[in-house]
């Protein structure tokens, strides 16, 4: 007889995001004067670039020639796009990373989601408050969060790390010892940026106690801050302590994501902790605009095939919230 995970049983009700629709359009049927302010999925509000219509309309004229036309892409994605991603996301920021380390996605919440199947479940993980739903709801799936206590609006065996005013809305490492931390910078829901030296906290910590953080910067595109990285690797330690989801670039429902998993990534270990990344910019594609909290899940695979260098990238479209 067929068996359900009985981990989906315990999920409260739908995705938090779908909720949030259901009492929008709930109340604006009954306030139709209303003008609503929404804080829930962002979306974008302005058209693509010309380079993003222009680099699609030529990945569609090539699929319509013999010499063109190509089927599945490389499973780790295109050289020539993981080539850039090093270069231009992770050299130019002194962060020594080799194409092949670099695997091609399709978006940040897919790889948060995903990247928990390589761990067991009986890790204790650890989560902003707030925090972004994707990050709870995986684990709660996979058997990590324990039981949904309703009262509290919580998951029994999370360790919920407080992001409020008092601590500048950002997190302090837990002092129980934990194994997979959540960090998302800029943070969602909360805006908050990390400094180096904010992040070599968390770096140091994982690594001493053999954790691994996966550290989303799906919305790096907008720090302008010196002294923030736009990816975790800049950190000194890093490489041996955090997996990182990096989506910076993208556009609702067709931007990619590409994830960072270097050799000394492989896997955890008594001595440190592998890093990961996900969603580094290509130089053939526009940097993201990030503008959609409840992240898309777009393709890489019309990407245009290049044998050349991919040239650098334009302008940031104007994509905001």
């Amino acid at each position: 007889m067929t068996k359900v995970n009985q981990n989906f049983l315990k999920l409260p009700g739908s995705y938090l995001f779908s909720e949030v629709a259901r009492r929008i359009s709930v109340y604006s049927a009954a306030h139709p004067e209303a003008k609503i302010i929404k804080l829930s999925i962002g979306d974008v509000t302005r058209p693509l670039a010309p380079a993003v219509i222009e680099a699609m309309h030529q990945a569609v004229t090539e699929m319509g020639t013999f010499e063109g036309f190509h089927g599945y892409g490389p499973e780790q994605g295109y050289d020539f796009l993981r080539a850039a991603i090093a270069q231009h996301d992770y050299a130019a920021r002194g962060v020594d990373m080799k194409p092949e380390e670099i695997f091609v996605s399709d978006g940040a919440k897919s790889d948060c989601g995903n990247i928990g199947d390589i761990f067991g479940v009986d890790n204790v993980v650890a989560v902003c408050d707030p925090v972004y739903p994707v990050y709870v709801d995986t684990n709660a799936m996979a058997g990590r969060a324990g039981e949904y206590q309703a009262e509290l609006g919580r998951w029994s065996k999370l360790v919920y790390m407080p992001c409020v005013e008092e601590n500048g809305f950002t997190p302090q490492p837990p002092k129980e010892k934990v194994d997979i931390i959540y960090l998302c910078f800029p943070n969602n829901p909360t805006g908050a940026v990390a400094t180096k030296e904010q992040l070599k906290v968390w770096v140091d910590y994982a690594n001493a106690n053999g954790a691994v953080i996966l550290y989303d910067s799906a919305y790096e595109a907008f720090i302008t801050e010196e002294d923030v990285p736009h990816t975790i690797y800049e950190v000194e330690g890093a490489p041996t302590a955090a997996p990182t989801p990096w989506c910076p670039w993208s556009w609702s429902g067709t931007g990619p994501s590409s994830t960072p998993c270097g050799t000394a990534a492989s896997a955890p270990s008594s001595t440190g902790c592998p890093t990961w990344s996900s969603g580094a910019r290509p130089p053939s594609t526009p940097p993201r605009a990030r503008s959609r909290p409840g992240r898309p899940s777009p393709t890489t695979r019309t990407t245009p095939r290049s044998s050349g260098t991919a040239s650098p990238p334009p302008v940031s479209p104007a994509s905001a919230v």
